[in-house]
């Protein structure tokens, strides 16, 4: 079993949701990172998302986008985010990690070689955004292979022909995108997409995570009552942006988590 699998069945036990939150690797410096992925942890998070930085990330608004830009500044790559998952293992080998950026910096590392890293580090999943999943057989079939389940996004309006497609290579769980546009737009309409997302669980008998536009304590609990769990990012990362001693911001990074944590496990959870 998946640490991701093991992480939903243990939350579904004991009647809670997952707290899934997004930092940018590097972001202010890599040996920031590791530190803060502890805070969120104490803070509550169950999965950690770790931003892979890119030049055009498109899925992404200005708040990350300014993330993945002070990160490729200091000259982060992608050896350098596996390497942040290695050291944060040696302190935490029960919490999640998912790597989550766009195909390019996973391309110019072969299939294999990506694999074998993050099995070696402690990764646990990839979602690559821009990697649809008529193109993903070869990279899932690497990470198949080594136990690293590959995560993908449903958009609201994507049909159930899509979802069945999406749902052959899915393990882990299902990112839905809770609006149409970018990470940190505008907020979502509950009643308008819990419908599909129930669809979306249906068809690929998976936990569903809801993500995009949710930035307060009282949409992660709307999130949480319609969903398996809730991806916070762009309200963390600005956190970071806002500066500081990496104490500091480390600080204030686990009271905000821990406001959205009690937020989602006081809602009425009705998935």
């Amino acid at each position: 079993m998946s640490l991701i699998k093991d992480c939903f069945s243990n939350l579904q036990r004991n009647h809670k949701k997952a707290l899934i939150t997004f930092i940018t690797a590097g972001d202010p410096f890599v040996k920031d990172t590791v530190p803060l992925m502890h805070a969120l942890v104490d803070g509550g998070a169950d999965i950690l998302e770790l931003g892979v930085p890119f030049s055009d990330p498109m899925a992404d608004g200005e708040v990350i986008q300014r993330a993945s830009e002070r990160s490729l500044a200091n000259g982060t790559s992608l050896d350098d985010v596996i390497g942040i998952v290695r050291l944060f293992r040696r302190d935490n080998l029960t919490t999640p990690v998912v790597l989550m950026g766009y195909y390019n910096p996973f391309q110019n590392m072969s299939h294999e070689s990506l694999a074998a890293k993050c099995l070696e580090a402690g990764v646990d999943g990839i979602l690559v955004v821009d990697l649809p999943p008529d193109e993903a057989e070869r990279l899932n079939s690497e990470l198949v292979k080594v136990n690293v389940d590959q995560i993908f996004l449903v958009a609201p309006n994507s049909p159930e022909s899509r979802v069945r497609k999406v749902c052959q290579l899915a393990s882990g769980f299902i990112y839905f995108v809770s609006v149409k546009g970018v990470t940190g737009g505008k907020s979502f309409d509950a009643q308008e997409i819990s419908a599909s997302i129930a669809r979306t669980k249906e068809i690929s008998g998976l936990p569903v995570g809801l993500g995009f536009g949710i930035k307060s304590s009282e949409a992660a609990a709307a999130a949480a009552n319609i969903s398996d769990g809730v991806v916070i990012g762009s309200a963390i990362v600005e956190l970071i942006e806002q500066g500081g001693d990496v104490t500091t911001v480390a600080q204030n990074l686990e009271v905000f988590v821990g406001s959205i944590r009690e937020a989602i496990d006081d809602c009425d959870h009705t998935v």
